[in-house]
């Protein structure tokens, strides 16, 4: 298989640029989105060996994290080669969100903390969480403010959508709250929870909210697909910083890709099969390590086989055999059939990945568009609406 090799000069026009998020600054103004399932420290650790970043952990909910859920604790658990440590919170109370934020720092596990307003779900939504959330204006800024006034010197983020659908836009009312209550940057997925993630991201939008907020960091999140949609992004919107979600699925070494793209340090790619293969591997064992069960571990990664080899010449047997395999042993048997000096296939391995959706209704909580303000009725649902779920 391919040995990874130092980057070469810079291909972009793009100089060396980086991102400073509070306390933080990070050679690369790249930032890893949180994504159910998959953003566990196995998958961080491995894109953080490609290139430079912000890597978040999966969404964690505020509830089970307050009241130390077994496997909430383990899911903030950091690798000891994970620095700075990065998590995302999910809530609706803000009582329960100022307390869990308060636990992260008090016991020192975060260095940097984002709250997650831009999960799609249905049963996320119908509830009054995640994209839904903005929508209630005092109810969003109790919440962001507790937060911030919690993190002390522990930078807080928020990142968020456009608003539920084109008739009910929060973004930049929420950008403004956020960077007056205090937050160190704000992301926008420049799609609305109707949206799902179908269609195109509207860019416009990322431009308009750092018109919007000029005294903290904006970041842009939506169709990055490669490095050069990251250097097109922020020339066109004038964003400070990139979050990168489904572009990564199956492809690690984008971060590095992104680092030499913004002239910084890092492993760019030569994507050849072995190359791929050698990542899935590395992917594979770190999964069993993070899990500590090799049974688990290559069971997880059996929803990254589509991913990875996405446009190779890897057969359908081959997938499936890779898609049922229960140790490492058994993956490498299957990866040394591969013809790892085939090449990149160009088009036919990029654009798109993870499933996109399509536009719909969002579920939301009954009445929750009468008004911005929450009635009796909407404390109710929003009691109920920390699950442990995850998106945005």
């Amino acid at each position: 298989m391919s040995t990874l090799a130092p980057a070469p000069e810079p291909r972009t026009a793009a100089a060396a640029s980086g991102l400073r998020i509070g306390p933080i600054a990070l050679e690369a103004p790249v930032v890893l989105a949180p994504m159910a399932g998959i953003t566990n420290t196995a998958f961080r650790r491995l894109c953080r060996e490609y290139g430079a970043g912000l890597y978040v952990s999966e969404m964690i909910t505020t509830r089970a994290l307050v009241e130390r859920n077994a496997t909430t604790m383990r899911l903030i658990t950091h690798h000891e080669s994970e620095t700075p440590r990065s998590i995302q919170l999910y809530g609706v109370d803000p009582a329960t969100t100022e307390a869990a934020v308060r636990l992260l720092v008090e016991e020192d596990r975060a260095d940097h903390i984002d709250l997650n307003f831009g999960c799609p779900v249905p049963k996320v939504t119908r509830k009054g969480g995640g994209a839904a959330l903005p929508w209630k204006t005092e109810l969003f800024r109790e919440i962001v403010t507790r937060a911030a006034r919690a993190a002390g010197d522990v930078p807080l983020t928020v990142k968020m959508r456009k608003g539920i659908d084109t008739d009910h836009l929060t973004y930049l009312d929420a950008g403004r709250i956020a960077e007056d209550a205090g937050v160190a940057a704000v992301a926008l997925h420049a799609r609305t929870a109707a949206e799902f993630y179908s269609g195109h991201a509207d860019w416009s939008a990322i431009a308009a909210l750092k018109e919007a907020v000029t005294g903290i960091p904006v970041l842009g999140n939506g169709d990055i697909w490669s490095a050069e949609d990251a250097v097109r992004m922020m020339a066109e919107t004038g964003c400070d910083g990139v979050v990168v979600g489904r572009g990564c699925l199956g492809r690690p070494w984008l971060f590095g890709d992104l680092a030499a793209a913004f002239g910084v340090p890092g492993v760019r790619p030569d994507a050849t099969l072995g190359y791929v293969a050698q990542a899935f591997r590395r992917h594979a064992e770190l999964l069993v390590e993070f899990f500590e069960d090799e049974g688990r571990g290559c069971r997880d990664i059996r929803k990254h086989v589509a991913w990875y080899f996405k446009g190779y010449p890897v057969g359908g047997e081959l997938r499936a055999a890779l898609a049922t395999a229960s140790t490492l042993a058994e993956i490498d048997d299957l990866l040394a059939t591969m013809d790892h000096d085939a090449p990149y296939p160009g088009a036919a391995a990029e654009g798109q990945r993870g499933r996109a959706g399509t536009p719909k209704r969002p579920a939301l909580p009954d009445g929750w568009l009468a008004s911005r303000e929450v009635s009796h009725e909407a404390s109710r649902t929003l009691a109920d609406a920390e699950l442990d779920t995850s998106g945005g």
